[in-house]
């Protein structure tokens, strides 16, 4: 069958220097859909190339093991005498123990499941801003927040408000430290909050620095580690880091669970999160009044009103009946990640990442986005993580990307990923794509990225694209879903998400 002619721009581009495809990174651990095969344009198929792990990671085969284990048990979780709610609320306190130990969290921290990291960052800022005034044992600066002007939106909108201080990162990481010491030198804050990894570049400043700078100013630190943990282990208690969030579908668990990690005290003192059963100790009717005539109960009476004796952190803010199968897949994914050897985890990562910086490098157009020059050349505790972002002179990213998606079956993702301040400074303010590998990632992935991007640098695409109200997508896009998967009756094409366009 004759191939349409594509619409894209196809004008020349020099010749590029070809990277060998060789041997390299095989999977770490084996994930859920490693073997998938996916429909190509034209009819074909190939092996899934998931090089989209920083937007929503798979699942690990043992965590979805365990989930198939737990789910005969459906029970309440602390609120049933029967086996299967003991067997329920077993595993869900002892979710909360290994998280807490996969993350090196101290004794006395509070280890409190959330949807996500941002609904984690949220619940956080609502207690940030209901701290008492230093003579009542809060900080004394107030709910005073500093923030870097390179964070996720989870991390930069939660604490919109007039004591918000967003900093701009300087050239260098030394310069961009230097910056966040004078700045709480110049006005104390109560919290400095940082991504632990950059969900656009990869790099990081290092943590135990920031610590110290925050900690001299009498300034906590909260860490948005969505993109650290799944690349690196974290030690909270040795680090000194106060809180910590990350999300269970960037970890290798499902969608639908998360965690913030940290001290108990903030948390104590806040509202609930949530206001519901569960976070209660106690729940009692307050009378202002005598009862009046004719009136049949205490709760028609006008004067009524309700007396709350909330719980504790963590059960005073996870109010309702608790995601039980994500808590347990978020503990499994902790417990494989913990298993593997020292440094194999980082070895992995750094490989990959490495092979995919020196494969972009040698394609013409082709511009690896990054903060700050000092942080490419670092190893170890502060080496980047498996996070690149990329663009390529004079063509469309959602256009790339969908090309990448129907002739080569490879995923990136396409966008401003939730980061619109960090690529307006990076200088793609229209977007950029972004590869991301994981513990299923191979060479061979990071292969097929590069030979396809060269091929289409050299050659042009094979299929006919067009822009339409979902973005760009290949015409005739003979692609179908599964069955299953369909949705009935038939959706509108859905609109580019708002963080994207």
């Amino acid at each position: 069958m004759a191939r349409p002619q594509s619409v894209l721009d196809r004008s020349p581009a020099p010749a590029a220097g070809r990277v060998p495809i060789g041997v390299g990174p095989a999977p770490l651990l084996p994930v859920v859909g490693g073997d998938l095969d996916i429909p190509l344009v034209g009819g074909s198929q190939a092996r899934h190339a998931n090089l989209d792990y920083a937007a929503s990671a798979p699942s690990l085969v043992t965590v979805a093991a365990e989930v198939a284990r737990l789910l005969p048990y459906s029970a309440s979780v602390h609120r049933g005498a029967g086996f299967a709610s003991q067997v329920c609320t077993s595993v869900y306190e002892g979710a909360r123990a290994e998280v807490a130990r996969f993350l090196g969290a101290r004794p006395d921290d509070a280890v409190i499941f959330t949807r996500n990291t941002t609904d984690a960052v949220n619940l956080l800022a609502r207690a940030v801003a209901h701290l008492p005034g230093s003579d009542l044992g809060g900080p004394p600066a107030g709910p005073r927040v500093v923030v870097l002007d390179l964070e996720h939106h989870a991390n930069l909108l939660p604490w919109s408000g007039p004591n918000l201080t967003v900093l701009a990162a300087r050239p260098t990481q030394a310069e961009t430290l230097d910056a966040l010491a004078a700045a709480l030198r110049a006005q104390p804050a109560a919290l400095v909050a940082v991504t632990g990894a950059s969900n656009v570049t990869g790099e990081r400043l290092p943590l135990a620095d920031v610590v110290r700078i925050a900690h001299g100013a009498g300034a906590r630190v909260f860490v948005d580690a969505a993109q650290l943990a799944p690349h690196r282990r974290i030690d909270l208690a040795a680090l000194g880091i106060d809180y910590l969030a990350l999300s269970g579908h960037k970890l290798y668990a499902p969608f639908g669970a998360g965690v913030l990690v940290g001290r108990a005290d903030w948390l104590h003192l806040a509202p609930p999160y949530l206001a519901g059963g569960g976070a209660v100790r106690n729940v009692a009717l307050r009378h202002l009044g005598p009862a009046r005539a004719g009136e049949e109960n205490a709760f028609t009476r006008p004067s009524a009103g309700l007396e709350v004796t909330w719980a504790d952190a963590p059960a005073r803010h996870e109010a309702g009946t608790p995601n039980l199968p994500g808590a347990a897949a978020l503990a499994a994914a902790c417990r494989a990640l913990a298993a593997l050897p020292d440094g194999a985890l980082a070895a992995h990562d750094e490989a990959l990442r490495a092979r995919l910086e020196a494969g972009l490098a040698g394609l013409p157009g082709v511009r690896v986005l990054r903060l700050w020059p000092d942080a490419a050349t670092k190893a170890g505790d502060t080496a980047p993580v498996g996070v690149v972002a990329f663009t390529v002179a004079g063509r469309e990213p959602d256009a790339l990307a969908a090309y990448l998606s129907a002739e080569h079956g490879i995923s990136l993702r396409a966008g401003r990923f939730c980061a619109h301040p960090l690529l307006d400074r990076l200088g793609a303010a229209d977007g950029a794509l972004r590869a991301s590998v994981g513990v299923g990632s191979t060479a061979a992935d990071v292969d097929r990225l590069l030979a396809a991007l060269d091929s289409y640098l050299t050659a042009g695409p094979r299929w006919r694209y067009v822009r339409g109200a979902g973005g760009w997508m290949p015409s005739p896009d003979d692609r179908r879903l599964p069955g299953w998967a369909s949705a009935v009756p038939a959706a509108p094409t859905p609109a580019p998400s708002p963080c994207d366009a």
